[in-house]
């Protein structure tokens, strides 16, 4: 019976967030409800979130903008459900006389919601003012997965202008919360493995040690008035990278059983330092594709999307890796596909402009290769036509993991590095590690290059 432990990390992003730079760096996640019609106005309604759910006191802000005119309605009663595993946690008519409705989100182990500030007399709508703000205070956004906000326009223009059935309009935000699965490698020692998605919650996270496999298990509803406004969905697993066990030099993704796309996959050993991070990224075209393939075998759709990730031995040179700045991309492989002591290894690369990915001429680099955190070969050298190689022969007790790094690219200072695990050659396997070099999933759209389908 694996363990869980609940870290308690909360964040929260929209699920119509992506590039997932504003995930990791802009601190706010927001759904926008683009069309909604009102007596004849054309809306739209923004859910505004902090993105780390950690203070004593957050704050959500919704927002009605008149289409046309860009400017924020008018005197706009809102009618607001909150709804988490389809529960309610409140539904209440609240007034914003600007079109802009802050409230302030004070979590608490309290049992009960509680709403503070004033009502009006019409339809004892929550209103407040800028030095005191509605509050609701109590169990809010404890739990993970998605939140949904079904949203009602009530008056607009004038406070007494009341509608009837003006449409109910939905925003889903999800709370994102990293929880630990303590699992067993071959010889039945812990490994603690971590997973972190940006969409729902995560169950029945299993690793298993024969097959090499990770499978775990998310809820999805795969209707389509839902997967109209989920353009991603991003989940991570983590686990050391001393754990060798599982480490590989790719993997291969699936969902309900069918095969994800290559570019669904990517591997990051960058951002933490002591973790491997393998990233899922379904765009929606790759979701609809899934949703067709089961399809096919006529069986009702499924509630849940049922992951596996397995490793694969399958590398597809030349790997990609960027410097934080994006500015330079650099392509590397090598031959023998095998890196072994005592074997003559040619590292083949090539230096790119990041964003137009043309070879750049005449590019000095210094080339580096660190085993154990210490330097066992360095090199400076000059790629005239923007491809260059280096040979390098591994001793006998030189195994084990190894960094290649690509320093002050073309005298600007800039960096970037790959990294794979050197063996005997009895154990001969060529563990392969792409170390993105950008923080953030925005790093893994353009490395990998996420199209849509066509």
């Amino acid at each position: 019976m694996m363990s869980l432990k609940n870290f308690g990390i909360f964040v929260i992003v929209t699920s119509l967030l992506f590039p997932a730079s504003i995930v990791y760096g802009h601190g706010f996640g927001i759904d926008t409800i683009s069309s909604v019609n009102v007596q004849g106005k054309e809306l739209s309604i923004s859910v505004e979130m902090p993105m780390y759910f950690e203070n004593q006191q957050d704050q959500i802000t919704i927002t009605a903008t008149e289409n046309e005119t860009k400017e924020n309605a008018k005197n706009v009663t809102f009618l607001i459900g909150l709804y988490h595993k389809d529960e309610m946690i409140f539904r209440n008519y609240f007034f914003a006389e600007d079109g802009v409705l802050p409230i302030i989100i004070t979590p608490t182990e309290d049992a009960e919601i509680t709403i503070h500030g004033e009502q009006d007399s019409l339809l004892g709508a929550w209103h407040g003012t800028e030095s005191n703000p509605i509050e609701i205070s109590g169990p809010l956004f404890v739990t993970g997965g998605l939140y949904n906000f079904e949203i009602e326009i009530r008056t607009i223009d004038e406070p007494t202008n009341i509608i009837e059935n003006s449409g109910i309009y939905n925003a889903d935000l999800s709370l994102i919360e990293t929880v630990s699965f303590i699992e067993q490698d071959v010889e039945n020692n812990d490994v603690e493995f971590r997973s972190k998605s940006y969409f729902d919650t995560i169950s029945n996270f299993n690793y298993n040690s024969d097959t090499k496999e990770v499978t775990f298990e998310m809820p999805f509803d795969w209707s389509e008035k839902q997967m109209s406004h989920v353009p991603v969905v991003h989940i991570e697993t983590h686990f050391p990278k001393e754990f060798v066990e599982f480490l590989s030099p790719s993997y291969s993704g699936y969902v309900n059983g069918i095969e994800l796309f290559k570019s669904s996959v990517s591997v990051d050993d960058y951002t933490e330092d002591d973790e491997r991070i393998v990233h899922l990224v379904l765009l929606q075209d790759h979701l609809r594709f899934l949703k067709n393939e089961m399809k096919k075998s006529d069986k009702p759709l499924p509630d849940n999307m049922s992951f596996t990730l397995s490793t694969s031995t399958n590398i597809a040179f030349p790997l990609e890796a960027y410097t934080k700045s994006e500015d330079f991309k650099i392509n590397l492989s090598w031959d023998p596909l095998n890196v072994e002591p005592g074997v003559d290894t040619i590292f083949i690369f090539t230096i790119r402009d990041g964003r137009t990915n043309e070879p750049l001429r005449s590019s000095d680099y210094t080339f580096v290769i660190i085993q154990n955190d210490q330097e066992i070969y360095r090199v400076s050298g000059m790629a005239q036509v923007g491809g260059e190689y280096e040979k390098f022969t591994f001793s006998e007790e030189q195994t084990g993991p190894t960094i290649i790094k690509f320093e002050n690219i073309r005298n600007t200072g800039q960096e970037t590095e790959f990294a794979l695990v050197v063996v005997p050659e009895f154990e001969s396997i060529a563990i392969l590690v792409l170390v993105i070099s950008i923080v953030g999933i925005i790093g893994i759209s353009k490395k990998y290059q996420i199209f849509s389908l066509t």
